[in-house]
């Protein structure tokens, strides 16, 4: 697993490091709720360097992995998820929050580490058969991860994967989604 360290190429050939990708992600204390610290991606988003690093690193990971769609979770896995597929020539699934989908769908209850919430899918965005990462901006508990995962099952898909721009290692999520692969460009210990 890749680690702070670590030098990565970017799309112009000079070398970035992890921790200034990280310098690009801005740190929230109390966010939404007093006690939580919310790793706010937008500002990478923002950086065109930085992004296009973080977006070449994922390419980099599943470039050669048979996949046959991205699934993004609304709202900021949906630019990491349009990115990633765009460059690996792959459509998007789209996992959104309750009532924003127009068509017969399936739903999923999950715990967040703030409260509880749901998100869907629609019943046609799975093919049976169909190997799915999962991409979302942040792994905190897994919980809404877990819950697109389940959606991708439901429909008879193969979630080969769950994809993000940063975990937060000390609220351990990544336990929720194993055994499939988890891929976390950036960690946090704290």
């Amino acid at each position: 697993m890749p680690r702070a360290s670590k030098t990565v190429a970017n799309h112009c050939g000079n070398p970035m490091l992890l921790t200034d990708l990280k310098k690009s992600i801005r740190r929230v204390d109390d966010f939404p709720k007093p006690g939580i610290r919310f790793y706010d991606l937008s500002t990478l988003f923002r950086d065109g360097k930085a992004f296009g690093v973080a977006i070449d690193k994922m390419v980099e990971r599943y470039r050669d992995q048979p996949i046959d769609a991205i699934a993004g979770i609304e709202a900021r896995g949906f630019v990491i998820a349009a990115a990633l597929a765009h460059k690996l020539e792959l459509g998007i699934i789209m996992v959104r929050k309750v009532g924003k989908l127009p068509h017969v769908t399936e739903r999923e209850t999950y715990s967040l580490e703030y409260g509880e919430a749901e998100i869907e899918i629609h019943r046609d965005a799975v093919e049976p058969g169909e190997r799915v990462i999962i991409v979302d901006d942040v792994l905190a508990t897994g919980g809404t991860a877990s819950a697109a995962g389940r959606l991708v099952k439901t429909l008879g898909g193969r979630v080969d994967g769950y994809a993000f721009l940063a975990e937060l290692d000390f609220l351990s999520g990544r336990g929720r989604l194993e055994p499939e692969p988890v891929f976390s460009l950036l960690r946090y210990d704290s």
